[in-house]
């Protein structure tokens, strides 16, 4: 799940080296958080107008982690 994190962030920004991902380990709800942060230049592309591409990150995550059975958060930093 880190890994397609990252491959979708690193399509997007200008600086895919300044690409980080960081996992929390699973809640009380059993949900997993992970961080997304990118370069403070390419914050504007990762979250989109009105955050569209941000909620199409965190739908194409939500849809994969349902393959493995396990709840995730995507929360851009």
């Amino acid at each position: 799940m880190k890994e397609l994190l990252t491959i979708i962030a690193q399509g997007l920004v200008e600086e895919p080296d300044a690409v980080n991902v960081t996992v929390d380990e699973p809640g009380e709800d059993g949900v997993t958080v992970y961080h997304l942060h990118v370069a403070e230049k390419d914050m504007g592309r990762v979250i989109g107008k009105q955050g569209r591409i941000a909620k199409a990150i965190r739908t194409v995550m939500r849809a994969a982690s349902t393959r493995s059975n396990s709840k995730i958060s995507v929360e851009i930093d």
